[in-house]
């Protein structure tokens, strides 16, 4: 990748001055000559106000422009826009009709308007017109800073489109760092979104990257299918840079082995106290199967009431390929033990994580945890753009493991931490909502006024302006709460921010009069619940005592069945997401699966997805 973003450009320049010193004593003056100064447009090395007496002295417009521009450039590298502005703004209107120059000025501009005003406004100022004959360094770092500030306003598709143009103005000896690049930010969206972008005849570069990649995704689960559109992609794009070297996961999905077991076996407990949350789950894996499931593979239940350990054998004995559960998180770490100790082992998807365990090649965890949810939050903030969020959460495990989880992410994504405050229930939700938005310094601040002024003082408390997102981690009896108490504590003075919190929050019966109480309250869940349908109709008919909770189990349970053939895949190719009724579904590494869930806003007394 280039390196000029902030300092210097990545064509190495060579920058010709010679300091020629006569005699020097004590009755002799120190003689000085400079050779010229380049004035190469590459690189600012020198101080500005170096290239501003060369600017002075040149009698030629086009050689004064170009040391101005350089000044200009050394005072931005310094972090001096101030002068650096007013450079170019002096320069603009007598500018040489030079097209390398007019493009080093808009250049310097757009990183100027990104220091003081935002990535926006640089992506505005950043326009070559397209007919313009520029040099390869100079389209090189146009497309580089293009990628970087569409990287930063969250746009990867135009990011990888910058990225792709870049390509073509590199050494191949640097384009494979490019494709990692393109290839790491492609795996992330979804199949949909790939698919009405890449039909771009503009730049086949970019085009073949999005056809690649949806048929990577489209056709992972089905070795030769892709093996096949594979090889229609090469022929087609013989000179595509992923045509000469498929990306390594991409390689190493075309080998994966998938996993076509003819009897599986579930592990549940069917009987026992645990039966009831397990349920839905088993009804989830049998609607599965009913539907559209391949019918000469057997599907056996195992009761784990009365041991794991002996359900398991039983299913081993009577010749189970494939292993989906057990449920609880006591019996996944006691099949965990066994299956550390064997060579080779059955391929297994557990409903379940545990925090501690040793990867295996065909173990699998699968589970609605609070505390990926919370995770995935992190995501939909930060890329919504917010800046400084507030955790309100429960003062409870739950709660703390959410906001413990939510924190990691958005340290990871931002390098900051995220600010949190826990809550009691009941009357202790109001003082914690106050301690969080600093209304109680606001009114302790007033006090003392009124102390000083007398009692006639008129005054209003203020909230505090910092934060730009509050993500409420708590249960739906607490958010009926939270959310009244946050509506009267921001001041007259502030815009209410983004309100976010989690499916836990959900009501039961969401009615008008109810959800009006929460309206542009933005709320995650699984989208089989955020859109209902004739199937959501239909459960709810079958089952209606369940609540949201075991229809996320009945859901967990459909979804399970569905991975069995394509974890293998998922987990050689981390960009294969299968959309799942409880999520956007992928495999990490480590063979846990990660749920990215879908949101919706409540308006109008309504909940609406986004």
């Amino acid at each position: 990748m280039l390196k000029r973003l902030n300092t210097t450009k990545l064509v190495c320049a060579m920058i010709f001055s010679v300091l020629l010193v006569g005699c020097a004593t004590e009755q002799q003056r120190k003689q000085r000559e400079y050779v010229e100064i380049s004035t190469s447009l590459v690189a600012a090395e020198h101080p500005a106000k170096i290239y501003l007496t060369e600017a002075k002295n040149s009698s030629l417009p086009e050689k004064r422009d170009r040391y101005l521009l350089l000044a200009a450039h050394a005072y931005i590298n310094n972090g001096n826009v101030n002068s650096a502005t007013s450079i170019l703004t002096s320069m603009q209107k007598s500018m040489v009709n030079v097209p390398t120059l007019q493009a080093e000025h808009i250049y310097l501009r757009a990183r100027i308007a990104e220091k003081t005003t935002s990535p926006e406004a640089a992506l505005e100022i950043l326009q070559y017109p397209p007919h313009w004959q520029l040099p390869r360094w100079q389209m090189a770092s146009y497309h580089q800073y293009k990628a970087k500030l569409y990287k930063n306003t969250q746009q990867s598709i135009d990011q990888v489109k910058q990225l792709s143009l870049l390509s073509n103005y590199l050494p191949k000896s640097e384009t494979t760092a490019v494709n990692n690049v393109i290839w790491s930010i492609l795996q992330p969206l979804q199949e949909e979104t790939i698919q009405s972008f890449m039909r771009d005849p503009s730049n086949p570069i970019f085009a073949g990257w999005l056809q690649l990649t949806y048929i990577a995704k489209h056709y992972a689960v089905e070795p030769t299918q892709l093996v096949r559109y594979l090889g229609e992609w090469q022929r087609n794009n013989p000179y595509h840079p992923a045509a000469i070297k498929l990306p390594a996961d991409l390689e190493k999905a075309l080998s994966a082995k998938p996993f076509r077991p003819q009897n599986i076996a579930v592990l549940l407990p069917l009987t026992g106290p645990r039966a009831v949350v397990a349920e839905p789950i088993r009804q989830g894996i049998i609607a599965s199967y009913l539907s559209e499931y391949d019918n000469n593979v057997a599907i056996n239940f195992y009761d784990t009431q009365l041991g794991v350990v002996a359900a398991y054998n039983e299913a081993v004995t009577q010749g189970a390929e494939f292993i989906i559960g057990p449920l609880l998180p006591n019996e996944v770490e006691e099949l965990q033990k066994i299956n550390d100790k064997q060579k080779s082992t059955i391929p297994q998807l557990y409903l379940n994580q545990t925090e501690h365990f040793n990867p295996q090649p065909n173990q699998f965890y699968f589970s609605l945890s609070p505390a990926q949810e919370a995770s995935d939050a992190a995501h939909k903030l930060f890329s919504d753009g917010v800046k400084l969020p507030l955790l309100l959460a429960s003062n409870d495990p739950i709660g703390k493991r959410m906001a413990e989880s939510f924190k990691q992410t958005w340290l990871t994504l931002t390098s900051d931490n995220a600010e949190v405050h826990y809550y009691d229930p009941g009357d202790q939700i109001k003082v914690a909502v106050q301690e969080a938005l600093g209304v109680n310094d606001s009114q302790a601040r007033i006090s003392r006024m009124r102390d000083l002024l007398g009692s006639r003082l008129e005054s209003d408390f203020r909230s505090r302006q910092d934060i730009d997102a509050i993500y409420m981690i708590s249960g739906s009896q607490d958010l009926a709460l939270l959310k009244p108490f946050l509506d009267v504590n921001f001041s007259v003075f502030s815009e209410p921010v983004a309100l976010y919190t989690t499916s836990r929050s959900r009501l039961e019966t969401e009615s008008t009069q109810a959800a009006q109480d929460l309206n542009y309250l933005m709320i995650s869940d699984i989208p089989w619940l955020m859109r209902p349908s004739s199937e959501t109709q239909m459960v709810s008919e079958l089952w209606s005592s369940w609540n949201n909770s075991q229809k996320r189990l009945y859901v967990m349970g459909f979804d399970s069945l569905e991975l069995v053939n394509r974890l293998a895949q998922m987990r050689a190719f981390p960009g294969y997401q299968f959309m799942g009724r409880s999520g956007a579904l992928s495999v990490k590494s480590n063979g846990i699966i990660e749920r990215q869930l879908s949101w919706g806003k409540y308006t109008q007394g309504q909940l609406k997805p986004l």
